[in-house]
C-alpha cells in the first residue's frame, strides 16, 4: 500500500468512529424532536417491495365475520387452494358453527411477523354461541408470498388450533325441562309427559338392514328416513332417530335392548288436558319454522327444538324453556376429550300459573257449547281472566311430539277457522252493544241529559228522505228519554244521537270508541286482533272519500265499518261496572319455579279511565240495569227469575249472512259487579234470544246458583 494512503486511513478513523457513535445515538434515542409512539401490536419490518402481510390476513377475517366463505376461499395461497376444494372449506366452517351454535364470530389482530416470503399473523376472535355464550380462542394465521401475492396458508387449524383431521368439535347440550302450565290452584293444563328417545351409535351397529327394519316397525317411519338421520355422523355419536311412549318401549324391550348400536334414553313431551281446556288461552307447541330459525337462533336455539307456537306457551316461553347449557369440545377420533372451549349450565325453567279455574273454564266452555262464537269472563276490579271460550276449539295433544302434515292441512282447511281465539281474534260489528259508548259520548261531548226526550216513530229520515231508517221497533217508541232508549235499545235515538255528535265534529265517536279501549289491542299474554274504528282518516286513506254524517249514524249504533273482540267489549264493560277504570285483561297469576317460589305475581294494570263523569256513568248504569230488571228490558225474559241482579246490554248487529251475530254484555252482581260476561255467537240471530241466555248461564255458574227450573216466556226478537 502507498504510504499516502496507509496515512489517509489513520486520518479517516477518528470519523469514522465518530460517525457510527452518531448513528448508534440517533437510533436508540430517536432523532429529532419529536418521539416516536409506540405501536400496540409487535410488527417486523416487511421485506422491501413486499406488500404488508397483515392487511391480507385482516381481510380474510373480515370475511369469515361476514360468513362470506368464497371470498375467504379467494385469500388462500395456491398451494393451500390445491390442496382443499371450495366446497370442503366451507363445509368445515359450517360444520363447525354448526356444532357449536354459532351466532356469529368477532375477530382482531394481536401482532404480524414478516422476515421474508413468508408471514405469521397472531390473532383473536370471539365466538358467539347459542349455548355455552362468548368465548375467546387465540390462534396464529401463517401466510405465503406465492405468485406475485400474499395467500394464507390454510389447515383446520384457523378455525381452532386444535383442530385437525384427525380432531372433531362436539358439543353436549343440557336441557332444563320444560315449565308446566297451571291453573289457578294448581292444578295442570300443560305439563311434561314422558318418553322414550331411540337412538343409534353408527359405529356399534352390526347388521344395519335388520337393525333399520326392527327402528322402521317401532317408530313407523320408513327406513330410508331413519338412515339418513345418522348419514352424516360420526361412528361413536349418538344419533336420536324417534320417540315412543313408555307403553311401547316396554313392549318391544327384547328387541330394542339387544339390538347391537341402539340406546335407549328418557325423553319428554308436552302432555295437554284430555276433556281439552282452554287450548286456545295454554297454547301448543310445534317445531321452529324453517322461516324463523333465524330469529329463534338469536335467541339462543339451535332450529331442531320444539317451542311455543301459540297462546302462553309462546308468550311464556323465555321462562318455559328455561335455557340450555352445555360444553364444547374438541373429540379424537376415539372420542377421547383433546380439549374444552367452554362451558356454561343450564338455567332452570318456571312454570306459569293462570288466572282462571279449570273447572270454571270447563263450565264456560260447555255453556258455549258446540255454537260458533265465545264467552269472555273478566274479574271487574283487576282484570284478571276468568275464562275465555271459543268454539269451536281442538285437541292440543295433536301438536305435542309435532303435527303431521295430513292433520296441519286439515286444521287449515276447516272454514271453522278453529285455530282461532274468537274471544281475542275475532272482530265482528258489536251493534246496539255500542251503544253504551254512544250514549257515553252524547252526555259528555253533545250537552245531553237523561231526560232528553227523543221521538220515535218507527221510522227515521234524518239523513234526508232518500235514505230512511228503521228502527227495530217498528211502530216506534214514541216520545222516549236518551235513558230509556238505551234500555229498549231505540235505533232511532242513537240515530239522532250520532247526528248531534257528527255536529260537534266527525272526530268525536271514534275518539271515544278508542278511550273505551276498542279500536286498539288490550295487552293480553295471548295473540289478538286490535278490530277497527273507523274515522275521516281512515275512510279517506283505505276508501279514497270523505267522511258523511251518515258514517257517524251508522257508528252510533255500532254497525258500519266498525269491528270489536268479545274481549274488548269485557274489558270495557267491566270498566263501566267498577266505575270507570279500563283495566288489562290478564290471563298469568304467577311465574315460579316452585309454588312457593314466585318470580312474578298478578298485579292489576290500568290502561285508563273511562271520558264518563261519574254523574254520567251512573246513569248508564242504571239504563243497563233496566235492560235484565224492567219488563221493558230487551233481556227481561232472558234474565226473570235470576236472584243475581245483573246489568248489561243486548246486541244484534249485521253480519253480512241471513242470520246476524247476537251480542250481550253484562256484568253482576249490578249493585256491587265481581264480573263481566260477554258472549257472542255468531249468524245466530237476536242478542235477547241467543246471547243473553249464556250470559245468565255463565252468573248462575260463577256465584252457584241453581238454575231456575221455570220455562220462562219466549222472548221477543230485539236488538
Amino acid at each position: 500500500m502507498a504510504p499516502f494512503a496507509g496515512k489517509r486511513q489513520q486520518a479517516l478513523r477518528p470519523l469514522v468512529a465518530l460517525l457510527i457513535l452518531a448513528f448508534l445515538v440517533c437510533f436508540v434515542g430517536g432523532c429529532g424532536s419529536a418521539a416516536r409512539t409506540p405501536t400496540p401490536t409487535v410488527q417486523s419490518s416487511p421485506t422491501p417491495d413486499l406488500p404488508p402481510a397483515d392487511e391480507v390476513a385482516f381481510a380474510f377475517l373480515q370475511a369469515w365475520e361476514r360468513g362470506d366463505y368464497a371470498a375467504m376461499y379467494s385469500l388462500l395461497a395456491p398451494s393451500a387452494r390445491a390442496t382443499v376444494s371450495e366446497e370442503d372449506f366451507e363445509a368445515a366452517y359450517l360444520e363447525v358453527a354448526d356444532e357449536a351454535t354459532l351466532l356469529g364470530i368477532t375477530s382482531q389482530i394481536l401482532a404480524s411477523f414478516q422476515p421474508g416470503t413468508q408471514a405469521e399473523v397472531s390473532f383473536a376472535v370471539t365466538f358467539k354461541s347459542a349455548f355455552v355464550g362468548d368465548f375467546e380462542v387465540q390462534n396464529q394465521m401463517p401466510l405465503n408470498f406465492e405468485e406475485g401475492r400474499w395467500g394464507v396458508s390454510w389447515s383446520p387449524a384457523l378455525i381452532l388450533p386444535q383442530l385437525s383431521d384427525e380432531t372433531v368439535v362436539r358439543m353436549t347440550t343440557w336441557a332444563p325441562s320444560r315449565g308446566n302450565i297451571y291453573d289457578r290452584e294448581g292444578r295442570g293444563l300443560a305439563v311434561q309427559g314422558e318418553l322414550v328417545e331411540l337412538g343409534v351409535v353408527p359405529g356399534e351397529i352390526e347388521d344395519e338392514w335388520t337393525l333399520l327394519a326392527q327402528l322402521s316397525a317401532v317408530l313407523g317411519i320408513p327406513a330410508a328416513d331413519i338412515q339418513e338421520k345418522y348419514a352424516s355422523a360420526q361412528p361413536y355419536w349418538y344419533v336420536p332417530v324417534g320417540e315412543i311412549t313408555p307403553e311401547v318401549a316396554q313392549a318391544n324391550y327384547p328387541v330394542l335392548s339387544t339390538a347391537p348400536g341402539v340406546q335407549m334414553r328418557e325423553a319428554w313431551t308436552r302432555s295437554y288436558r284430555d276433556e281439552i281446556v282452554a287450548p286456545h288461552v295454554v297454547g301448543v307447541m310445534g317445531p321452529i319454522p324453517s322461516e324463523e330459525i333465524d330469529q329463534w337462533r338469536q335467541e339462543g336455539y339451535t332450529g331442531d327444538e320444539m317451542v311455543g307456537w301459540m297462546g302462553l306457551e309462546r308468550w311464556g316461553e323465555p321462562y318455559l324453556a328455561g335455557e340450555r347449557g352445555g360444553r364444547l369440545e374438541i373429540l379424537s377420533q376415539q372420542g377421547q376429550v383433546v380439549a374444552v372451549l367452554a362451558e356454561k349450565p343450564s338455567r332452570e325453567s318456571s312454570s306459569v300459573y293462570t288466572t282462571f279455574d279449570r273447572e270454571f273454564q270447563q263450565t264456560v266452555q260447555e255453556i258455549l257449547g258446540e255454537q260458533l262464537g265465545a264467552i269472555a269472563v273478566l274479574e271487574v276490579e283487576t282484570g284478571r281472566v276468568l275464562a275465555l271460550a271459543t268454539y269451536p276449539n281442538f285437541d292440543p295433544d295433536i301438536f305435542a311430539t309435532g303435527i303431521s302434515s295430513w292433520e296441519w292441512e286439515r286444521l287449515q282447511a276447516d272454514g271453522r277457522r278453529p285455530l282461532v281465539n274468537r274471544a281475542t281474534q275475532g272482530t265482528y260489528p258489536p251493534g246496539s252493544v255500542f251503544k253504551i259508548v254512544t250514549m257515553a259520548a252524547g252526555m259528555e261531548a253533545g250537552g245531553l241529559t237523561a231526560n232528553s226526550s227523543f221521538i220515535c216513530r218507527g221510522t227515521w229520515t234524518g239523513l234526508g228522505p232518500q235514505w230512511p231508517k228503521t228502527c227495530w221497533l217498528r211502530s216506534g217508541h214514541g216520545n222516549i228519554p236518551l235513558n230509556r232508549a238505551l234500555t229498549v235499545s231505540c235505533d232511532i235515538t242513537f240515530y239522532q244521537v250520532g247526528l248531534v255528535l257528527n255536529g260537534v265534529g266527525y272526530e268525536v265517536l271514534p275518539d271515544y270508541a278508542r278511550s273505551f279501549g276498542l279500536g286498539a289491542k288490550t295487552g293480553i299474554e295471548v295473540e289478538e286482533d286490535p278490530g277497527l274504528v273507523p274515522d275521516p282518516e281512515w275512510k279517506l286513506q283505505t276508501k279514497g272519500e270523505g267522511w258523511a254524517p251518515g258514517d257517524t249514524v251508522n257508528l252510533a249504533i255500532g254497525q258500519g265499518e266498525l269491528l270489536v273482540s268479545p274481549l274488548q267489549v269485557a274489558t270495557f264493560m267491566a270498566a263501566v261496572g267498577n266505575g270507570g277504570i279500563l283495566y288489562q285483561p290478564q290471563t298469568v297469576e304467577m311465574i315460579a319455579s316452585e309454588p312457593d317460589r314466585a318470580e312474578w305475581s298478578f298485579q292489576p294494570v290500568v290502561l285508563g279511565q273511562l271520558p264518563v263523569s261519574a254523574d254520567n256513568l251512573n246513569v248508564i248504569k242504571n239504563s243497563l240495569y233496566g235492560v235484565t230488571s224492567s219488563s221493558y228490558g230487551t233481556a227481561y225474559s232472558a234474565f226473570q227469575g235470576l236472584e243475581i241482579p245483573v246489568a248489561g246490554k243486548t246486541g244484534t248487529a249485521e253480519s253480512g249472512q241471513e242470520e246476524p251475530h247476537a251480542w250481550f254484555a253484562a256484568y253482576a252482581p249490578a249493585d256491587a259487579p265481581e264480573i263481566a260476561v260477554v258472549a257472542m255467537v255468531e249468524h245466530s240471530g237476536e242478542g235477547s234470544s241467543f246471547a243473553a241466555p249464556l250470559v245468565r248461564k255463565v252468573v248462575e255458574a260463577y256465584f252457584g246458583v241453581q238454575p231456575d227450573p221455570t220455562p220462562t216466556a219466549e222472548p221477543t226478537p230485539q236488538p
